[in-house]
């Protein structure tokens, strides 16, 4: 019969230019229909990948450090007489009409202002959230009959209801607008739960009594009303799925295949902090209504602060993509499809349910074990408020740091499945401390805090890295819609764990019991938790799902020899010269992709 299509590809170039191997390698059945290129050095695969299909070429470049000078695969990627592209903004290395312009992979410095902007504005929303968590007697004394409970579920119903139109608002009006409305409604929502009266000195400084005596007249006593408190409440519910589902997107779009997870888990884990500040500030601040108001003026004006930079510095994206999995797309003019059509196809595709769970069991775990974190503690002989909330924020920091260290590592090897069935493996060794007590011992201050920090460190980048893995598996899929999808789920799983929780938490069973010396008992939560992190990782286990942005990007990052990429059993074609790839040639190719 005729060859497959990248055979044929492969041998058109054979037969116009000298070469110094061709290797018909057999493939495993899980790519097929991919021809690649090696560059001189033979060290940097450039595939025609998915010939017939949706991505034209496939080039690489090992030297991604700066915007300057990189080329893909030495070569443009086609003629100037074919090309119909346009120029990027600015024209930088794009398609040029006529002018034999490249489109390269690039990074630019104003990746990590977006990368601050968005976490900033993460950390701001989850602050919002929990801000009456530390001090909810306060907050109750203040709003008589109204709990500071039902105001973080309002907060998170919101959330979810949001998640389902993140995804569909960015596609249509663009990233940095999306992020930039979402920053405004933010701000608002702050200034209905904190009036402006905390602008009242700033006016005043400024030599404006009647704009201090207008601000200070909106909120007599300190406080708002209650009514106010739920629409600001509502509007940031509604604001922070899009600074919670876009960091996937963000790092497609602006980092290198390098730098995908670190960013990833920089922009997702962020909120942690913000969930640490509300404990570390709310605890000090809230401490009467007063105390509250001017609580809510701080973060009133932090918000008004980072909105404001954001509406004047954060880009919609950059001139050239930093990726070659990312140029795939812009050549192939990729359009998302809506939200519900890309969940449909999401759970069509082989893999994507492995890191949807292992994302799941991540969030719920650190969920509960951040709500009851004071039950924890007190178990452990840590009852000092002031000593539970700073444990609690090394919690959280200890998850963004695992996820920026572990995700790091993870852009470096792309050893998804590996080190994530090591850090759940790990999750469900350091959850027994928590809830075990050793009679003979008794309770152990340090050995729970060393587990509860080891918690964040093993559980925190399991959400970030299976966020880069779900996006992996589904490229070229909707960014956004996978980070929805996980969000969505993992909110949900853990709005339905915490009763379950709380009711095992009333729950002792005795371990070697009668064993002198060794006999103790764990609490219901820590089984239920174990459990899950049991259950999850028997699930993970089997994931063997290609990665195909990864090996889209192979060439940018020098990962292509990974084994766990399978690109040694495809058929390779070794160019010696970027001159021996003419625009004859390259338009034969294009012809045979069509």
């Amino acid at each position: 019969g005729a060859p497959p299509p990248a055979a044929a590809a492969a041998a058109a170039i054979a037969l116009s230019a000298p070469v110094s191997s061709f290797t018909p390698a057999s493939h495993r059945g899980r790519i097929p229909d991919r021809a690649a290129v090696l560059r001189r050095d033979r060290t940097a695969p450039v595939y025609a990948s998915n010939i017939g299909g949706l991505n034209p070429f496939h080039y690489s470049n090992r030297l991604r450090k700066s915007t300057s000078n990189r080329k893909i695969g030495g070569f443009p990627l086609f003629d100037s007489s074919s090309s119909d592209a346009t120029p990027s903004n600015g024209g930088a290395s794009s398609l040029n009409e006529g002018g034999g312009g490249m489109m390269e992979p690039k990074v630019y410095p104003q990746r990590w202002v977006q990368l601050a902007y968005l976490s900033l504005l993460a950390l701001l929303s989850d602050w919002i959230c929990f801000s009456v968590a530390a001090s909810p007697s306060t907050f109750e004394d203040a709003y008589p009959g109204h709990s500071a409970a039902g105001l973080i579920d309002l907060f998170l119903f919101t959330n979810v209801a949001s998640c389902f139109l993140v995804t569909d608002i960015v596609n249509r009006f663009g990233l940095g607008l999306a992020i930039k409305g979402a920053a405004g409604l933010m701000t608002v929502g702050c200034l209905f739960r904190s009036g402006v009266a905390f602008l009242a000195p700033v006016a005043t400084a400024m030599g404006l009594p009647e704009a201090a005596s207008a601000a200070s007249s909106t909120a007599p006593d300190g406080l708002v009303p209650f009514e106010a408190i739920v629409v600001g409440t509502v509007l940031v519910g509604a604001a922070q799925p899009f600074f919670q589902c876009t960091p996937p997107f963000l790092s497609a779009t602006w980092f290198g295949s390098d730098e995908r997870a670190t960013s990833t888990a920089v922009a997702l884990n962020f909120n942690q902090i913000g969930i640490a500040t509300a404990f570390l500030v709310g605890g000090s601040m809230a401490t009467s209504a007063a105390g509250l108001a001017d609580y809510f003026g701080v973060i009133s004006a932090c918000c008004l602060a980072v909105a404001a930079g954001t509406l004047l510095q954060f880009q919609e994206k950059p001139e050239s993509p930093p990726s070659t999995s990312e140029i795939e797309k812009v050549l192939s003019g990729h359009k998302e499809p809506p939200f519900l059509d890309s969940v449909k196809k999401f759970f069509d595709t082989p893999g994507f349910t492995l890191p949807l769970a292992a994302f799941i069991c991540s969030i719920s775990i650190t969920n509960i074990v951040g709500a009851f974190i004071d039950e924890v503690l007190e178990r452990g002989g840590i009852t000092d408020q002031t000593s539970i909330d700073i444990a609690g924020a090394g919690f959280e920091l200890a998850i963004l740091l695992g996820g920026i260290f572990i995700g790091g590592y993870v852009d470096r090897t792309k050893e998804y499945k590996d080190i994530t069935l090591k850090c759940i493996l790990f999750t469900m060794m350091v959850l027994i401390p928590l809830g075990l007590t050793e009679h003979a011992i008794g309770k152990e201050p340090l050995l729970l805090i060393m587990a509860l920090f080891g918690l964040g460190v093993a559980a925190g980048p399991v959400q970030p890295i299976n966020a880069e893995l779900a996006v992996d598996v589904t490229y070229p899929g909707d960014e956004t819609a996978v980070e929805s999808v996980q969000q969505i789920g993992g909110n949900l799983v853990s709005a339905l764990l915490v009763p379950v929780a709380e009711i095992a938490a009333q729950q002792d069973y005795t371990l070697l019991k009668g064993v002198q010396g060794l006999e103790s008992d764990i609490r219901g939560d820590v089984v239920l938790l174990v459990g899950l992190a049991g259950l999850t990782y028997a699930y993970f286990s089997g994931f063997d799902a290609p990665l195909r942005r990864s090996e889209a990007d192979c060439g940018d990052d020098g990962t292509c020899e990974a084994p766990q990429l399978n690109v040694e059993g495809k058929k390779v074609l070794f160019v010696e010269d970027k001159e021996e790839m003419t625009p004859e040639m390259e338009r034969s190719l294009k012809e045979l992709m069509k």
